[in-house]
């Protein structure tokens, strides 16, 4: 048995959501559940009853409940949930309207600026009223075009206020990127900033909004936010208001639409790099029930936390960070680069900003190792009780670092889900010690198991991370797919009736969680399936490495392993260094893995959220074309791995 790194006091565990939340179960079903194992296996056993309480426990505000909380059980897609339910997901994330800050936005070139939670239901009311006026009803699309600042809750809430469904990319996407979303969903009304900044540089995107106008007729309004400029200039912007204009000074009040629990909330999209992106619609109602649960239970979110995830509006996780509302926590929101103008820069402002909850990806962490940030050597984190990662695995190294360098009393959270489900699979648990390279636990409510190749449960082995079980929070479907025949191979080809969300997993000894990377992702070489991430967590250990990519070629009948390397500042690739990086590969793992080619490369490509593209440079080394490289934030790193010399031997 692994020791663990982090284990909470028994002081802390019973102050917890998650103690207090079993207590209740305890009590309301006469039961004495004694861990989160106990508790995990009652929420699986007891599906409708268990959410049934998180809808209590989270203080759910609706019209109506209803008697029913769960139709079809056993069929999955097709199960109903509170199908008797009337709520609005906005009225419940302005619960407050208090003078406890609900906002700080916090800028690349130092800006700052928050709004309190009665200030937020003031400005909500305005720009609701600004869309009743522009004739925007239940079910009608709403885009934004944004970076992550307050105009973007703002915009949503009002959105959701009305049954209105938003959806959001980030202002870096390409124009084609933009138009393989928003032109899929037909959206009536446009919020867009005139710019943004992005490692002190001040790009311009009204040129951008005037082409989206041009080639996508169905938008009405355009309503335009001063980030950069005070005062933009938007004559020559056909159907373009800006933000002052287009808001009501006079509302007060904000009518709620009570809308039914799978009214649709969000259109989300898949990466794009396979093809043109899915369109995921996700409803009101289980993306609340499924985030109450996961902030409060499993982040052990209070309202006297301060929240921050480093997210773009193109990434799920922004979506995510938004309902902590809900909870009446303070938010804070960055846009910018993470390391301008030095890469301490989000440290410090979880400083200033007394952030108790810092959520950011596994690659900004192993960053920071690079970078030699020391956090808690340089900076007041008294105030940080929890770290979060998602993204991409979590490497038991950034383990180490983070209890070393950021904090030895605080709770690390590896968590890992999706765009497809707008919430996770695997979660912290503060009730749970935090072992090396493990996710605490599968959530509650997710019967999660992997699958080996036979298609057998399986634990202490690879296999594919499956849930047998429905959720709140699974997508209504695919927008413009109305038979859902897109829906039903997305997740369901594999296994009849089982969820097959892509990943390659472990369930540990100790009942937690290991992701070894994406399914489609993962090597063969010699038949035996590799894992990338097993890959990387080796070659993060070479100083000399910045990062790194690893795809499987096809190689005189079989596939060899290729492994590129993007060099720190001052080191090129020679052999002394693929030597140390083959002999570190072979001692931690199996000789399997060790790569038949290390190539040095000066980018990787990468999707605008940060993740890695193995499938579009494999794509690319055999060949084929890569679909839509605008969802891509470096498209042009594509062409280095053209035509490479080494590839042909």
């Amino acid at each position: 048995m692994n020791a663990p790194l982090w284990q909470a006091s028994e002081h802390y565990i019973r102050n917890t959501h998650m103690y207090q939340f079993m207590q209740a179960v305890n009590q309301a079903y006469e039961v004495e559940l004694q861990d989160y194992s106990d508790l995990y296996q009652w929420s699986l056993e007891n599906t409708a009853e268990f959410w049934e309480m998180v809808w209590e426990y989270g203080d759910i505000r609706a019209a109506d409940v209803g008697s029913q909380v769960l139709i079809n059980e056993a069929q999955m897609p097709g199960a109903t949930w509170f199908p008797e339910a009337r709520l609005n997901f906005a009225e419940n994330l302005l619960r407050y309207r208090d003078d406890q800050l609900a906002l700080v936005f916090r800028g690349e070139k130092g800006q700052r600026e928050t709004y309190t939670y009665a200030q937020l239901y003031k400005v909500v009311a305005e720009v609701a009223a600004g869309l009743q006026r522009a004739g925007v009803k239940a079910g009608d699309r709403v885009a934004g075009f944004v970076p992550n600042s307050p105009y973007a809750v703002i915009a949503m809430l009002a959105s959701a206020s009305l049954g209105a469904i938003w959806s959001s990319c980030s202002p870096d996407f390409g124009i084609n990127g933009v138009m393989d979303r928003f032109g899929q969903i037909q959206p009536k009304v446009l919020f867009a900033t005139d710019g943004y900044f992005y490692s002190g540089k001040t790009l311009d995107s009204l040129p951008k909004i005037a082409e989206i106008l041009q080639r996508i007729p169905s938008i009405e309004t355009a309503v335009i936010l001063p980030f950069v400029q005070e005062q933009p200039n938007i004559e020559s912007i056909a159907r373009a208001q800006l933000w002052q204009d287009f808001k009501d000074p006079q509302a007060q009040e904000i009518e709620f639409q009570e809308l039914g629990f799978a009214h649709p909330l969000y259109i989300m999209y898949s990466s794009g790099t396979t093809g043109v992106p899915k369109c995921i619609v996700h409803s009101a109602g289980g993306t609340l029930l499924q985030h109450v649960k996961e902030h409060m239970l499993h982040t052990n979110l209070h309202r006297d936390d301060t929240l921050f995830y480093y997210t773009t509006c193109g990434w799920m996780m922004w979506n995510w960070l938004v309902s902590g509302l809900a909870v009446g926590a303070t938010l804070v929101l960055y846009d910018g680069s993470p390391f301008y103008p030095q890469p301490s820069s989000l440290w410090q402002i979880a400083e200033e900003e007394k952030i108790s909850i810092f959520g950011t990806s596994a690659k900004y962490i192993a960053a920071c190792e690079k970078a030699g940030v020391t956090p808690q050597a340089s900076f007041d984190l008294t105030a940080l009780k929890a770290v979060l990662s998602t993204g991409s695995p979590l490497a038991h190294e950034s383990f180490d670092y983070v209890y070393e360098q950021i904090g030895k009393d605080i709770l690390l959270a590896s968590i890992s889900g999706g765009t497809d489900i707008v919430s996770c699979f695997a979660l912290g648990c503060p009730i749970r010690p935090v072992y090396r390279g493990q996710l605490q636990c599968r959530g509650l409510g997710m019967a999660v198991e992997i699958y080996n190749d036979q298609g057998e449960s399986v634990r202490e082995q690879k296999g594919e991370l499956v849930c047998v079980k429905p959720f709140p929070s699974m997508p209504i479907g695919f927008w413009n797919d109305e038979n859902g025949e897109k829906y039903q191979a997305a997740y369901f080809a594999d296994y009849a009736n089982v969820w097959a969300h892509g990943d390659y997993a472990e369930i540990t000894a100790e009942d937690g969680i290991i992701i070894h990377g994406r399914s489609d992702a993962v090597l063969n070489p010699g038949g035996v399936r590799i894992g990338t991430a097993e890959i990387y967590r080796q070659v993060e250990k070479v100083p000399s490495v910045l990062e790194s990519l690893c795809i499987g070629q096809d190689w005189q009948d079989d596939v060899r392993v290729i492994l590129f390397v993007r060099m720190q500042p001052g080191y090129q690739l020679d052999d002394e260094i693929r030597k140390q990086i083959k002999e570190t590969i072979r001692a931690n793992t199996t000789p399997r893995h060790v790569p038949a080619k290390i190539i040095e490369v000066a980018d990787i490509p990468r999707t605008i959220s940060g993740k890695i593209v193995e499938l579009a440079v494999r794509n690319v080394v055999h060949g084929r074309p890569v679909k839509n490289v605008d969802a891509l934030a470096n498209p042009e790193a594509l062409s280095l791995f053209e035509n490479l010399a080494e590839l042909q031997s």
